[in-house]
C-alpha cells in the first residue's frame, strides 16, 4: 500500500490520528524490527506504523540490495499479523520513479496524503528511525527542513542519552535557541519518554528495545548455512528459505 493508495486511517474520537513511518532497507525484515515497532505503537497510542522499504537508498549501492520486490514481500509477511502494521509501496522501485528516495520527500507525501484526506485538526505523524542513523542525519538530503515536518521517534537501547541526540541538531531548531544548557530542551515526554524539543516538532527516545538482532547478522548466518530462528518472524524465514535468498552463490 502506497502513500497515495492508503486509505486515510479515521482518528479515535478525542483526537486526530496518529501515524508513523519506518523506513529502511529491510534486507531482511527481522525481529528487532518488529520489536521496536511494538514499543513505538504502545509508546505513542499509534494508528498505524507504515513499513517502507527503500527503492533505491540515496546511500547505499542497489547491487548491495536485494531486489525490492523480495525485501517488500518478507515485509508484507512480517506485518501480516498486526493490523496497524500496512506495508508501503511509497518508495517503489519500479524503474519508472526516482532515481534515489529521499526521507524529505516520503514524508512530504504523506503529509500531504493525510492533509487532503483529514476532517479534523490533530492528526499526528511520526517517523521511527534508530539512533546510529539519527547520529548521520546531518547527511541526510534537507536534513533541518525534515526535522520540522514531524516528530521523530529514536530507537536505541536501554541506556543511550539524549545529549548525544541533540549534538547533531542545528541550534537554531531548537525550542528554545537562546540557551545552550541541556535543561533547556530535554524534557520528559508525554508518554514518559525523554524527549528533545524543537521549535515545530519533537524528538522522542525509545529507550526500551533490548532487542540486539541486526539484518547484517541475519545475513551472514544465511550465508554460512547457520538457522535464523527466532531473529525473523517465521513466514519471513520461510520466505528466505524458498526463494533461496542470501545463500552463497
Amino acid at each position: 500500500m502506497s502513500a497515495r493508495a492508503a486509505s486515510p486511517v479515521r482518528g479515535k474520537a478525542t483526537g486526530g490520528r496518529r501515524i508513523a513511518l519506518f523506513g529502511g532497507t529491510f534486507d531482511p525484515i527481522h525481529l528487532g524490527h518488529l520489536a521496536v515497532a511494538q514499543a513505538a505503537l504502545r509508546a505513542f497510542r499509534l494508528d498505524r506504523v507504515f513499513f517502507i522499504p527503500s527503492g533505491h537508498p540515496p546511500h547505499k549501492p542497489l547491487g548491495e540490495l536485494s531486489p525490492y520486490a523480495h525485501r517488500f514481500a518478507m515485509v508484507a509477511l512480517a506485518c501480516a499479523g498486526n493490523r496497524r502494521f500496512v506495508p508501503s509501496l511509497a518508495e517503489c522501485a519500479d524503474g519508472a520513479g526516482p532515481t534515489a528516495f529521499y526521507s524529505v520527500d516520503t514524508v512530504r507525501r504523506f503529509k500531504s496524503e493525510y492533509d487532503r484526506s483529514s476532517e479534523r485538526s490533530g492528526d499526528r505523524l511520526y517517523f521511527i528511525v534508530g539512533a546510529d542513523s539519527f547520529l548521520q542525519i546531518a547527511t541526510w538530503k534537507d536534513y533541518e527542513t525534515l526535522l520540522g515536518l514531524c516528530d521523530f521517534v529514536v530507537a536505541s537501547r536501554p541506556g543511550f542519552r539524549t545529549d548525544a541526540l541533540r549534538q547533531v541538531i542545528p541550534p537554531e531548531l531548537l525550542a528554545d535557541s537562546t540557551q545552550s544548557a541541556p535543561k533547556a530542551t530535554s524534557r520528559k515526554g508525554s508518554r514518559g519518554l525523554r524527549a528533545i524539543a524543537l521549535r515545530d516538532s519533537t524528538v522522542h527516545l525509545l529507550d526500551t528495545v533490548a532487542s540486539r538482532v541486526s539484518a547484517t547478522d541475519v545475513r551472514r548466518r544465511l550465508d554460512r548455512g547457520a538457522s535464523v530462528r527466532g531473529l525473523v518472524p517465521p513466514h519471513v524465514e520461510e520466505y528466505i528459505t524458498k526463494q533461496a535468498l542470501y545463500r552463497p552463490q
